[in-house]
């Protein structure tokens, strides 16, 4: 996936997801740089990111 289409998924600009990655992959979901400039991201790493986004903001609520 490019860099757009992950911020149209996860409902954030492609300017957060750069900020992120310059944190040195501490946090967003994991990506892979090809050659210098082209940045992907695989759909099953985002998928598995975001649930593990939602588990996390399930801890402590109340159901």
């Amino acid at each position: 996936m490019t860099t757009r289409e992950v911020a149209d998924l996860i409902g954030l600009s492609p300017a957060t997801l750069r900020w992120w990655r310059m944190q040195g992959g501490k946090v967003g979901p994991p990506s892979i740089t090809m050659g210098t400039r082209s940045v992907k991201y695989r759909r099953t790493s985002v998928m598995a990111w975001l649930a593990a986004q939602e588990e996390a903001s399930r801890v402590g609520s109340i159901d």
